[in-house]
């Protein structure tokens, strides 16, 4: 018999070639799940910082609107989001506490705008970041199961290699190298896959860290902003 992968992939048995297959399922997955996810944290990065400096301008005049809807431009931008939406409840604050007070009378405080715009910020952040760890969790479950699907390829490997030596009626090399073979392939190839995605894991894990921190830092820099706005937006 000769050790090669084609010929071991004939002579490994039914269960064997179901785990191979198995792990690689999953090993396509997690390099789907990679490129899909490097693609997204590229995105958010570059077209971050682009909208951060497309609205320091407009911040400065009051023109909150215009940078609200300016983050339409920068869909895959997860700290233009969180702004819109801050900016958004900023605005629609104001005008209910324009109201209330022409209701109450000049000088009354009717409405929390910034309590309002902190929340709205702070679900916003919330919702993005979870967007962002999509499909983590994957890589994360590959990475602790599948050692174990080599495993049980493994084990039936070996009960393959007994078989064969009860069949040959003699416990020579030959007739348990088969099993042996089969159950080497299966473990060495759910290892693989496994330290490739927990390596993965592990880097857009610290990805998504940073992400959050940009995510973080921009909306105490927005809510700052609101704060030391007298008079609300300008039109």
């Amino acid at each position: 018999m000769e050790f090669t992968i084609a010929e071991m992939w004939m002579k490994s048995g039914a269960i064997a070639k179901t785990v191979v297959v198995i792990l690689g399922i999953m090993a396509v997955w997690v390099v789907g799940v990679a490129i899909e996810r490097l693609v997204v944290y590229l995105r958010a990065t570059r077209q971050s910082r682009a909208y951060a400096l497309m609205i320091q301008d407009m911040l400065q005049r009051g023109k909150f609107k215009e940078a609200a809807d300016t983050a339409l431009h920068y869909k895959g931008s997860h700290v233009a989001k969180i702004i819109r939406s801050g900016l958004q409840e900023y605005i629609k604050g104001t005008m209910l506490d324009n109201a209330a007070q022409q209701a109450a009378g000049a000088g009354q405080a009717c409405y929390d705008v910034i309590g309002a715009v902190n929340r709205a910020l702070e679900k916003s952040g919330a919702r993005e970041m979870a967007s962002m760890r999509r499909g983590l969790a994957s890589l994360a479950t590959v990475g602790s199961t599948a050692p174990f699907v080599g495993l049980f390829g493994t084990v039936f490997g070996i009960i393959n290699s007994f078989q064969g030596m009860a069949k040959e009626g003699a416990g020579g090399i030959g007739a348990v190298s088969a099993g042996i073979a089969e159950a080497l392939i299966t473990t060495a190839v759910g290892i693989g896959v496994a330290i490739v995605a927990v390596l993965l894991y592990n880097y857009f894990t610290g990805k998504v860290d940073q992400l959050q921190v940009d995510s973080n830092e921009s909306a105490l820099e927005i809510l700052d902003v609101l704060v030391k706005t007298p008079g609300g937006p300008k039109a």
